[in-house]
């Protein structure tokens, strides 16, 4: 059974796109920390993050790379955040959050963030890819 980011990414539930291509896709997090929590993922789904082959691994990373600079340059922060917990969803992936103090990082904090505000910041963050 495919997992809720899997679904995400063939596009069958609805997400605040930021970036894709033909291996990862990142999406903004609808319980956010901060505006701009973005999630990376692999498209293939892997519920641990060292399962992934090396190749798939890095790859991962070094998109996630590029999604947190064009994060950093859309929503003004002072630095880009980055956690791997994988607890909540069975599918490996990477939280970028926009920091202005190292408390905005706490997994328990949830900002609330209108609909439209979201796809506004998802579009910036694209532009910026």
């Amino acid at each position: 059974m495919a997992t809720i980011f899997s679904k995400i990414a063939a596009g069958e539930i609805p997400c605040y796109k930021v970036a894709e291509d033909e291996h990862y896709f990142a999406f903004l997090d609808i319980n956010p920390m901060a505006k701009g929590h973005t999630l990376v993922i692999p498209k293939h789904e892997v519920n641990y993050m060292f399962d992934l082959d090396e190749e798939e691994y890095a790859g991962l990373w070094a998109f996630a790379r590029k999604v947190a600079m064009a994060l950093e340059q859309a929503v003004p922060c002072k630095r880009i955040g980055v956690a791997v917990l994988g607890m909540e969803v069975p599918h490996c992936h990477i939280h970028l959050v926009p920091l202005q103090t190292e408390k905005d990082m706490k997994f328990g904090n949830k900002v609330s963030v209108p609909a439209e505000e979201m796809q506004a910041i998802a579009d910036a963050i694209a532009a910026k890819m």
